[in-house]
């Protein structure tokens, strides 16, 4: 996970980024239960994990490489247990979450393929992995980003990976099941702070002279009135097969081993 200035960026984080409430909805009716344990990778300052334990209770967990967005985390919820980590190398015992999730972190990951292994061996059999992010078309089709900031959309098009890459390496990691839907949150936009104050990342990322111009669109129109938004995210869910499966053993599935996508 790449850490890249996050540090300095918590408190804007902290003040401007919120949940998407269809998401966080999602999340609480995938078949928690109170005494579930739930794992977010690159929980940032917390919100979802807030968001859980207030719709369903049960324990949970956030890692992420930011000391600065866990500072703000923990100040949100003493019960939730924070940890400095990396998608990549999630520190915790083997079989012991009903439920890892992350949300716009899979574009900052440096090694993909080992974070859907790491989720993987820390699922318990029969557990699920939730990944929510953006597929190309939604990059493309982004309400502010795209009519303000459309540089943005070229730089994100490139940092994120493809739908189809993300399902090979859960499938190679030893999931099953896919489920893919659309989450989408219709809102009104009255106010720009959240873009002056750069709490985007790719906002990080293009020139100035196109962000100043971006922010003088946005002022323009706002003068008019709220902007009419939707918020939205792909919701990629598979489920744990059991630790002794794995890419490699394709070949005994075919063979002759169960192919109905059955959890043993």
């Amino acid at each position: 996970m790449v850490v890249s200035d996050y540090d300095q960026m918590a408190s804007e984080y902290a003040q401007h980024r919120h949940v998407n409430p269809v998401v966080l909805q999602q999340l609480a009716n995938s078949g928690l239960w109170p005494n579930s344990n739930v794992l977010e990778v690159g929980c940032g300052t917390g919100n979802y994990l807030v968001g859980l334990e207030a719709a369903v209770g049960g324990q949970c967990w956030g890692i992420d490489p930011s000391r600065q967005m866990l500072a703000k985390a923990r100040a949100q919820s003493r019960s939730i247990s924070y940890m400095i980590g990396r998608a990549e190398q999630i520190t915790l015992p083997p079989d012991s979450f009903d439920l890892v999730f992350s949300v716009d972190v899979i574009h900052h990951l440096t090694d993909h393929a080992v974070y859907f292994r790491e989720a993987h061996r820390v699922l318990r059999p029969g557990g699920k992995v939730c990944t929510v992010t953006e597929s190309e078309d939604l990059i493309c089709r982004r309400s502010l980003h795209t009519a303000y900031f459309p540089e943005t959309v070229e730089i994100d098009l490139a940092r994120y990976p493809h739908m189809n890459e993300l399902r090979k390496w859960m499938e190679c990691a030893g999931f099953v099941n896919l489920l893919e839907e659309e989450a989408a949150f219709a809102y009104r936009r009255s106010d720009m702070q959240a873009f002056r104050d750069k709490a985007f990342s790719v906002l990080h990322l293009i020139s100035e002279e196109a962000f100043r111009k971006g922010l003088q669109h946005m002022e323009q129109d706002l003068r008019s009135g709220p902007i009419p938004c939707a918020w939205r995210y792909v919701m990629l869910w598979e489920q744990s097969r059991g630790s002794n499966y794995r890419c490699l053993h394709r070949r005994d599935r075919r063979a002759g081993g169960p192919a109905d996508g059955s959890i043993r």
